[in-house]
């Protein structure tokens, strides 16, 4: 059984960091592309980060140098730093796994993590 665990949302001022964190189990985590989705009110789904399997990384053009993902495949993590957040980035948050560079939404979805940040 696949599961994906978000942590580290929450409510932080304009102009702050998070950093979003993802453990993954019951999947063979270096085998898999690793992918951080946001979906806002109202608004669809969309793609924040992707890192491949050997390290590629992807990134909407909304992140323009803010945010940063990561992998440890030790620790089955994978991580996004966000920095210089915008009140346009409140939103949940999700945790993705299986995607590949042409596709990056893979099958297996985390639960989300709320960010919100105050205008």
């Amino acid at each position: 059984q696949v599961q994906l665990v978000e942590s580290g949302g929450g409510l932080v001022q304009a102009g702050g960091s998070l950093r979003l964190s993802c453990a993954a189990s019951g999947i063979i985590f270096s085998s898999n592309g690793m992918g951080w989705y946001r979906q806002a009110p109202g608004k669809q789904r969309e793609l924040v980060a992707f890192i491949s399997v050997g390290g590629f990384i992807r990134y909407a053009d909304f992140v323009k140098d803010r945010f940063t993902i990561s992998r440890n495949n030790a620790q089955k993590t994978v991580s996004l730093q966000m920095n210089s957040l915008k009140p346009e980035d409140s939103a949940n948050y999700y945790c993705n796994a299986g995607g590949t560079w042409r596709d990056t939404a893979g099958p297996y979805w985390g639960q989300g993590t709320q960010v919100t940040v105050p205008s």
